[in-house]
């Protein structure tokens, strides 16, 4: 139990360091010095500590008060001052941020042992201890602010002496545990996601250890820091907090052992009521108004608010978390999540995601343990009030109606509508839904987070097309699926055996008639019918995404290499090249991953520094592995084993015309908010609603749909083969 200790006057502000850590030959300030390696310090002069003391000041010791020149004594004014301090200069001017001005100087401070570099301004800040402060910068109205010898800045690492069960770690995936990991200043979800997903590689788990100990000096007695040009005012407590550049805190309640990133190209804000504990913090973020967070890492140009509670989760770059609760999660980049009313537990969210008011994925425990675990896709978005129940499983871009899903889901069809019919008792699948009936969306979201993605400093590349290897490969699987249930509606209702693409080319109309169940593929843990919902449209229109995928992949990377479609070929056999991962927004084949793992677990790559580096590098096989991807698609879809002149012309033709169904989808798929009789009924007239809502012809991504649908003409014409010799 801890106790109330009297220190004798003459001890404190001292021994920062313990014996038992200093190396032989080192005082205290050792590591002190490094971190601050400035040698112009010089001591008071007589006239100067007079001048002090007139102005209300008190040292313990102004021997160990040091200062550069030039130094004007009449700016520090009612302040204490003990163990050493270091002052850089100080002159006679103003510090302004925003409408912010306060004059440069100490005034009615307690300042322990601290570097205070050139031109700061620290005012009525009642305990700083051990800090090492940047150039001009704000502190005011600070309760307090202190580090400790053994701080650790948010990261998973132990110091000297200190026991294995200090150590901070974050579970994500898993309130039980068991896929926990260590954060690091610059995690990023891939690097979480590795140690997470692979914890049979013992080896590879082992090493991340390993290197995230590594990454950091162990010793004892490192100071906090606070960059430069940062303004931290009105704040209670900060402890154990490194701050990068021109950082803006105002009005938190506590943050503790925390590192914040941040650079005057991509400063952080920390504002009003947020209490932070054991964090990482990326560059550009802001967290304001009431966030709870513990035990987290957040990216690159996040954003938390409005009473965000986040627990025991890591969130990927240009993301947002506001008015809900977030524990045991790893989600990839660009999700969104800002109802009060949401909830999202122990689940790998692969990014480019939306949770909607009221849905609530997770909290559904048994008498037994805790949840258990979901994974979905990119592209993932359950509607309001949805109930999702552990474990559950989602392709990409899947989309979840309003309802209260009763058993657990595993939905292998990639942009698929899902319905829980209440009514009928069954499950209701449309596949393809997104390129159906909402064009639109599909379009503006490749757009939308283009724009949303402020990042400067860019660790990884983030795929944010929704036709990537990834989906095509679900996209695939889910056609042999809609294949087998069509097939054997059409059997049981006319007694013939047909495949399906003589049912869709001849017999289309007739096959809609029908009713076509899923039962044989457990997209559900139920024993009620799986009704998939207009199914032969949806093969169609699958087929119709892998060409459009692959015609404009192989183009596009024939324009860059100078290729053709002759040059092409498949190696190995076809399902290898649809073998990918999505390693925190990255696209990544097979065959890379396993060779970055090997190269992890056998110490390879020997710093997370490394490790990013590979990130890199594999990307410069994308372009090649997504063209053979491309390729080997086509040869799924035709059923040729080489893709002839004939052939591949036949496809571009087809892919240009399914350029101009994209154009004429994305109008008419917007176009249904503005001719629809309800979206009208609370204008006056229709004046209104245009002054509102303008016109469907006016939507920027509307205005550009034909132009580009012409430039991706364009570019296919270019490849058709015109010569057949």
């Amino acid at each position: 139990m801890r106790q109330m200790t009297l220190v004798d006057y003459s001890k404190f502000a001292n021994n920062f360091i313990s014996d038992q850590f200093l190396p032989k030959g080192k005082d205290e300030y050792y590591l002190r010095n490094i971190q601050n390696p400035k040698k112009n310090y010089r001591h008071l002069h007589f006239d100067e500590v007079e001048q002090l003391i007139k102005n209300g000041n008190s040292c313990s010791d102004w021997n160990t008060f040091f200062v550069e020149d030039p130094f004007y004594p009449e700016l520090i004014k009612n302040s204490n001052f003990s163990g050493l301090i270091r002052i850089s200069k100080l002159e006679h001017k103003f510090l302004q941020y925003h409408d912010f001005i306060v004059p440069v100087g100490i005034t009615n401070s307690r300042i322990i042992s601290s570097d205070i570099l050139e031109n700061c301004a620290i005012h009525d800040c009642s305990y700083i201890s051990h800090y090492i402060i940047g150039e001009r910068v704000i502190l005011s109205c600070i309760n307090e602010l202190t580090s400790t010898n053994h701080a650790k800045f948010g990261e998973g690492i132990i110091k000297d002496g200190e026991d294995e069960k200090v150590r901070i770690y974050i579970d994500v995936l898993n309130e039980a545990g068991d896929r926990e990991v260590f954060p690091f200043v610059n995690m990023i979800p891939a690097d979480a996601y590795l140690w997470a997903r692979y914890r049979d590689d013992k080896k590879l788990i082992t090493t991340f250890k390993k290197i995230t100990q590594n990454s950091v000096d162990s010793r004892r007695g490192y100071y906090g820091t606070i960059g430069n040009e940062c303004c931290i005012k009105s704040c209670r407590i900060i402890k154990d907090v490194r701050f990068g550049d021109a950082v803006y805190v105002k009005g938190a309640n506590k943050l503790k052992n925390l590192t914040v990133n941040s650079s005057h190209e991509e400063p952080t804000q920390i504002g009003e009521g947020v209490e932070l504990i054991n964090g990482v913090i990326g560059l550009g973020s802001r967290i304001f108004y009431g966030v709870k967070a513990v035990r987290f890492v957040i990216g690159t140009n996040c954003e938390l608010k409005y009473g965000a509670r986040l627990i025991h989760s890591i969130l990927g770059d240009n993301s947002t978390i506001s008015c809900c609760e977030v524990l045991n999660a790893l989600i990839f980049p660009f999700h969104e999540q800002h109802h009060n009313n949401s909830f999202l537990v122990a689940a790998l969210i692969e990014g480019q995601s939306n949770m909607a008011a009221g849905a609530t994925i997770g909290s559904n425990h048994n008498t037994r343990g805790p949840d258990g675990e979901l994974i979905a896709g990119r592209g993932f978005w359950p509607g309001l009030c949805t109930t999702l129940k552990h474990n559950s499983r989602f392709a990409p871009f899947v989309l979840i109606s309003k309802g209260n899903y009763k058993y657990e889901l595993n939905i292998t069809l990639p942009f698929s509508l899902i319905i829980n019919n209440d009514h009928k008792d069954e499950l209701e699948v449309m596949g393809a839904y997104y390129w159906m009936h909402n064009m639109y969306s599909l379009e503006r979201n490749n757009k939308k987070f283009s724009k949303r993605d402020r990042r400067i400093t860019k660790t990884q590349i983030i795929q944010t097309d929704y036709l990537a290897p990834d989906t095509v490969s679900s996209i695939i699987d889910a056609m042999q699926i809609v294949r087998k249930s069509c097939e054997k509606a059409w059997y049981e209702a006319t007694k013939t055996k047909l495949d399906i693409q003589k049912i869709v080319t001849q017999h289309i109309d007739e096959a809609r008639k029908l009713t076509v169940y899923c039962n044989d593929e457990k997209l559900e843990r139920s024993k009620r019918n799986i009704r998939l919902l207009k199914p032969f449209d949806s093969w169609i229109a699958y087929r119709q995404m892998i060409i459009w995928y692959a015609i404009k992949t192989l183009c596009s990377y024939f324009d860059s290499t100078g290729k053709t479609i002759k040059d092409m070929s498949i190696e190995s056999e076809n399902k290898y090249w649809f073998r990918w991962e999505n390693i925190g927004g990255q696209l990544i084949h097979e065959s890379d991953v396993q060779t970055l793992r090997k190269n992890i677990a056998t110490y390879k790559l020997k710093t997370w520094a490394d490790i990013h580096n590979e990130y890199a590098k594999i990307h410069e096989n994308y372009l090649h592995h997504n063209a053979k991807t491309a390729y080997a698609s086509l040869l799924l879809v035709t059923g040729e084993k080489k893709i002839g002149v004939s052939v591949w012309n036949n496809l571009v033709n087809e892919a240009i015309d399914i350029c101009d169904y994209i154009a004429e989808q994305i109008y008419k798929t917007k176009n249904k908010d503005y001719i629809d009789v309800f979206r009208g009924i609370t204008y006056r007239n229709k004046k209104e609603q245009v002054a509102v809502l303008s016109t469907v012809d006016k939507n920027e991504i509307v205005m550009n749909a034909k132009p580009e649908a012409e430039n991706r003409k364009t570019l296919l014409r270019k490849y058709i083969i015109k010569n057949k010799s």
